[in-house]
């Protein structure tokens, strides 16, 4: 694996012996294991919160199928890519009996036209999708594609998980192979904010580890400091993407008050860019319209729902257009 990938990615588990945490579904003897060891990988749903392993599952589980392993993010894929892939998957199985497994990150971010359009070659076979969503599936997944598909909920990681995964990476020569010494508060207090989330912690330890100096031993010496800076940091990027939802939702209003079309352009672009849900920006667009421009021009509302009717049919990425529009 490259060594410029991320940490994470970098420390992906590759098979289940490998895999840490959801012992409810891939222990030993447990429902979803023996259906990967069988080589029977049926249509999922895997609901939990991010860096739970949801795509490491999809992945391994592709791999213990012989399955082609294809993956897109709903935030950044449109029907005409779904289409593609689907094609692709059908001369693939003709060619070779190969099967694919299509593996949809953030599910939920399809409106129902889009999903709708897996829906057939689910049921015929063509693919076997994996949709991963950290939202209740019960209503953000369409009621066919559900019927066909088994949902499966993952939980968040303990500590004592997280604690083993960060251990893990500073061993492991895919990681950083015993060149980082990291001390016991320093890892006490990865593992602690966390949240159950072993994403959070490798992403913390490498920005940490990257900025740390070789001591005489010619290991890097990290310690609670250290850690805390790179939370720090990290924060500061993820404001940066745009990820603060709410404080980037109320710059976008204030613009659009202020009838700075600039602003308003620029924040909603912040928004598109970091993968919030067009759906909520919608949303918030309409109820602008209706508190804010009121009857100052009644045709606001009519616009701006006519904006949020589109985004909920055509779906990203070209749900942009109406909003800006809007």
């Amino acid at each position: 694996m490259p060594p410029n990938q991320p940490l994470a990615a970098r420390m992906r588990p590759r098979d289940l012996d490998e895999f840490v945490g959801q012992a409810h579904l891939v222990g030993k003897g447990r429902v979803l294991r023996k259906a990967m060891e069988a080589g029977q990988l049926p249509s999922m749903i895997l609901w939990g919160p991010p860096g739970t392993g949801k795509t490491t599952l999809a992945a391994i589980g592709a791999k213990r199928t012989q399955s082609r392993f294809v993956a897109i993010s709903a935030v950044a894929s449109g029907v005409a890519e779904l289409r593609k892939i689907i094609e692709e998957s059908r001369k693939l199985r003709g060619l070779t009996n190969q099967g694919t497994v299509l593996f949809i990150d953030e599910i939920h971010r399809f409106n129902k036209a889009q999903q709708d359009v897996v829906l057939p070659f689910v049921e015929n076979g063509d693919v076997t999708l994996l949709g991963a969503t950290t939202e209740n599936p019960s209503f953000e997944v369409n009621s066919a594609l559900l019927s066909r598909s088994r949902v499966f909920t993952l939980k968040p990681l303990t500590e004592d998980e997280v604690r083993l995964i960060v251990e893990r990476a500073l061993a492991d020569d895919r990681g950083l192979g015993g060149s980082v010494a990291l001390s016991s508060d320093a890892l006490d207090g990865l593992v602690a904010v966390s949240n159950g989330d072993a994403r959070v912690a490798l992403n913390a330890l490498e920005l940490a580890a990257d900025s740390a100096v070789p001591g005489p031993d010619g290991k890097k010496p990290v310690g609670l400091e250290e850690v805390k800076e790179a939370l720090q940091r990290r924060s500061l990027l993820y404001d940066r993407a745009g990820d603060q939802h709410y404080d980037t939702i109320s710059a976008f209003i204030k613009s659009v008050r202020g009838s700075d079309a600039d602003a308003a352009l620029y924040w909603l672009m912040r928004m598109i860019d970091a993968g919030e849900d067009p759906m909520f920006i919608a949303r918030r667009i309409v109820i602008l319209a209706g508190e804010d421009v009121g009857l100052a021009d009644p045709q606001a509302l009519v616009i701006a729902s006519a904006a949020q009717q589109a985004t909920h049919l055509i779906g990203m990425p070209e749900a942009y257009y109406p909003l800006a529009e809007a």
